[in-house]
């Protein structure tokens, strides 16, 4: 999957009967299915349901199996309640009768009001000034461990750019935090506000625990760690398009009890705040 349209093409599923879905996956790399896959693909579902003048504005979600690539995953959508302003749905996935993900998402009519937000740091280099993914593979590969080589090298619709890179051969503890930088690759099709929080969940599950891992980096990492996503929850407030560079900001208060929780922002480069998320993931190291 190189290409947004065809990231766009993996969100919409199929419609099997009333409320009932089906998606199939592709591999970010890893042997089971992308949790941010699942959990986009579930809040594609939702929309299905809900009136047309009504958005997302949170998620709460729990990952509770692997999911299996070459299986066909269900979407079983339940109507909880429709009300004057709020709709909330339930999303259930599965696979081989199994439930392996579900999903409770709240959706409500624009309306306006005061506000406030929490400011983009103005201290954070610009993507220009950074390296992509790409960029360090083709200048960094030979140096690279392989585990590392091999998941930067693959082919996805969206470029990242860290705005600290560590050195993988010297490792150093550091602070509990993680900014990125992201973009859609190519030429990005004109999308309403229900596809936009799609790919933005999706991209969502990209990076998180790195701020969990980063205290204890020197000693810990994905190669001798066990991971996963246990749960996964989002807020979106503003809107927004995907012709330019966003940034991912994490930030972990806590790792513990083969836990890692983390939480954060997603800014527009000129400082509009997007969304909030939290996520807390299984962190388990792998004992030889």
């Amino acid at each position: 999957m190189k290409t947004t349209k065809e990231l766009i093409e993996l969100l919409n599923l199929k419609p099997l009967e009333k409320n009932i879905f089906s998606g199939d996956s592709v591999t970010i790399g890893s042997k089971i299915v992308f949790g941010g896959q699942v959990l986009a693909q579930a809040v594609n579902a939702a929309y299905r349901t809900i009136k047309e003048d009504r958005f997302l504005h949170s998620l709460h979600s729990y990952f509770l199996e692997a999911g299996d690539l070459k299986v066909p995953i269900s979407y079983d959508v339940a109507e909880m309640r429709n009300g004057g302003s709020f709709s909330t749905r339930r999303v259930t996935a599965s696979q081989n009768g199994k439930t392996i993900f579900i999903l409770a998402a709240s959706f409500h009519k624009k309306e306006e009001s005061f506000e406030h937000q929490t400011k983009l740091e103005t201290t954070i280099k610009p993507p220009e000034e950074l390296m992509s993914w790409t960029d360090m593979v083709e200048k960094f590969g030979p140096f690279l461990p392989k585990r590392i080589k091999s998941f930067l090298s693959i082919e996805r619709p969206i470029d990242f750019k860290p705005v600290y890179v560590p050195n993988p051969a010297k490792p150093e503890n550091r602070a509990a935090e993680e900014k990125i930088w992201f973009k859609l690759k190519g030429d990005i099709p004109k999308m309403d506000l229900s596809l936009k929080h799609q790919i933005l969940t999706y991209i969502s599950d990209y990076n998180v625990l790195n701020a969990a891992f980063n205290p204890n980096a020197k000693d810990y990492n994905f190669g001798n760690t066990m991971t996963a996503s246990l749960d996964h929850s989002m807020w979106f407030f503003r809107d927004f398009d995907f012709n330019d560079w966003m940034l991912f900001s994490a930030d972990s208060p806590n790792t513990y009890g083969a836990r890692g929780l983390c939480r954060g922002n997603i800014f527009t480069r000129d400082g509009k705040l997007v969304a909030s998320f939290a996520q807390e993931g299984l962190m388990r190291p792998i004992i030889k």
